[in-house]
């Protein structure tokens, strides 16, 4: 079932402080309306009731999604820096729920799952749009590397990602975006016969994808953020 509690916000306007509730789960085969939500971006997205400043709640949630075979956890984009200890906490997490540690029944769902870490809500609805596609997320993190050669001025800086909004027969549309604000910076597609050329080139890419694969944090950002889990 999708689960919520009541959790204070202060508006960082006028400083009144508001009881919303916060989703603590998802589970998007009973609530499809919530999914919905997630790639409209309206998910947690509240106003003060004071001032009407436009709000949304930081995600702290776990998300089921058997028919589209995802299952991730969402922390706020502020702790990505401790994103080894938070592989740790949620692959226990899974393997207690559907993985070797869980029933059989509940194992027998989560072999259908694709387990990931997220933080914020674009990485979050970049992880739901890919999957309900049928796109290899970890292909996708390995294109934005290749991307990153070709566009001579992109905003790569702390606080700003790389994230796929839209899925089309012949492209993917990007945006650079703050994490936090969600705001846009920029905006392109690409053709997605990049993506099949990185899909063609396995040898290629294969350390790249190791790297990428080693913990259920699927994306670019963790290659420069430290010396990564085999230091660890």
């Amino acid at each position: 079932m999708s689960l919520f509690e009541t959790t204070s916000v202060t508006c960082p306007t006028c400083a009144t402080t508001t009881d919303f509730q916060a989703a603590g789960s998802v589970n998007a085969d009973r609530r499809p309306d919530l999914r919905e939500e997630i790639l409209n971006n309206s998910f947690q997205a509240v106003s003060c009731p004071s001032c009407g400043q436009a709000l949304r709640l930081e995600p702290v949630v776990n998300y089921l999604d058997v028919e589209n075979g995802l299952w991730l956890a969402a922390y706020p984009p502020r702790e990505i820096g401790e994103y080894l200890a938070l592989e740790d906490r949620v692959q226990t997490l899974f393997d207690e729920s559907y993985g070797p540690d869980a029933s059989d029944a509940a194992q027998g769902v989560g072999a259908l799952l694709r387990p990931r870490l997220t933080f914020g809500w674009p990485g979050t609805r970049e992880k739901v749009l890919l999957q309900m596609h049928g796109l290899d997320d970890v292909t996708v993190e390995m294109m934005k590397l290749d991307l990153l050669r070709r566009l001579p001025q992109a905003p790569l800086r702390p606080g700003v990602e790389l994230r796929v909004t839209e899925v089309k027969d012949d492209a993917l549309s990007l945006v650079w975006i703050e994490t936090a604000s969600e705001t846009v910076l920029q905006f392109f597609e690409v053709k997605r016969a990049l993506l099949d050329s990185i899909t063609a080139d396995p040898q290629g890419w294969h350390d790249i994808r190791a790297s990428l694969t080693g913990g259920l944090f699927v994306d670019m950002q963790k290659l420069y953020l430290g010396a990564g889990r085999d230091a660890a």
